[in-house]
């Protein structure tokens, strides 16, 4: 336990040093944006003066360091600046439209847990044999297909052909939970299914290593019930899965900004296109900030887990 402590205690004290180099990058890459934020800010009829009124009044004409800093110290006491028409704190916006993206990224995320378990699971119990077969077929067509891909073919299949979902929109759970569901269905399974068909592949491969094993051959030599057999196989088989499953949320809510431009969510990704369609790069700029500081603090937690799930790293 002690190990566990001061590992999982060196883990988050790097966060706040990663969380300055993420806010570092991603300032510096969009202050070289082409946008002029007076331009859209005041419009196509503003004269040079009030441009450069608007410039000097929010130090835009300050050098990058200082700038820089400006902006640490803000982000530090949680300001984000504000958004440009209409103009409101960028920090509600995100408040706003956080909750969606993260809605569809867990529930991605459970969708492809139980595809990935059950897939792994059935080839690596029928390794050679037709579900394997099968499996892997559809497998490297998941990881094949991109997610947006995915989108488009499922509102074409199941809410034009087969009006089983609609075809975009939001319904807030409080609202109506199965509105939600129904809602929040197709784009949950846009993102789940590459990602299902890569973990499915690793967890069938870390199976049949482990079902070849000889603690395996003497649990069944002893009349072990099958089931038993497979629930220990799996448990030593998720260890190599869950050290990617990070990179997967990862990659699930990045993906989750382009999901939801297919299905009119107002999530994240709506914010990033409104601050790019606009040229606002404050509102783009918090928005990446904020799915980037998620991203690090997923692969802090998936880190911590990794080091419950298996205990020979704590002496690394």
């Amino acid at each position: 336990m002690v190990a566990f402590l001061r590992l999982a205690l060196r883990r988050v004290a790097m966060m706040p040093v990663m969380v300055l180099g993420i806010a570092l990058l991603v300032f510096v890459v969009l202050q070289f944006s082409p946008t002029d934020p007076a331009y859209n800010a005041l419009g196509e009829s503003a004269s040079p003066a009030a441009r450069a009124a608007f410039a000097e009044a929010n130090g835009l004409d300050d050098p990058l360091p200082v700038r820089y800093f400006a902006f640490l110290g803000d982000l530090l006491r949680g300001d984000l600046g504000v958004t440009m028409s209409p103009s409101q704190p960028v920090t509600d916006r995100i408040a706003t439209a956080f909750p969606l993206t993260l809605q569809l990224t867990l529930l991605g995320l459970a969708l492809a847990v139980v595809l990935a378990l059950a897939f792994g699971v059935l080839s690596a119990v029928h390794r050679d044999r037709w579900p394997d077969q099968v499996f892997r077929v559809l497998s490297m067509a998941g990881i094949a297909l991109p997610s947006f891909w995915i989108g488009v073919l499922l509102i074409q299949q199941f809410a034009l052909n087969t009006p089983l979902f609609p075809t975009g929109g939001y319904v807030n759970p409080a609202d109506s939970f199965s509105g939600w569901l129904e809602s929040m269905t197709l784009p949950a399974l846009s993102l789940a299914l590459p990602v299902a068909s890569s973990l499915a592949r690793l967890i069938r491969t870390s199976m049949v290593t482990e079902l070849d094993r000889d603690y395996v051959r003497t649990a069944r030599g002893s009349g072990l019930p099958p089931f038993l057999i497979i629930r220990s196989v799996l448990r030593n088989a998720l260890v190599t899965p869950l050290t990617v499953l990070g990179v997967k949320i990862g990659y699930m809510l990045s993906g989750a900004v382009v999901i939801e431009a297919i299905f009119d969510l107002p999530g994240m990704g709506k914010l990033i296109l409104e601050g790019v369609n606009g040229g606002d790069v404050g509102l783009v700029q918090g928005t990446v900030l904020t799915i980037a500081i998620a991203f690090l603090v997923v692969n802090v937690v998936v880190d911590l887990l990794y080091l419950l799930v298996n205990p020979r790293i704590r002496t690394v």
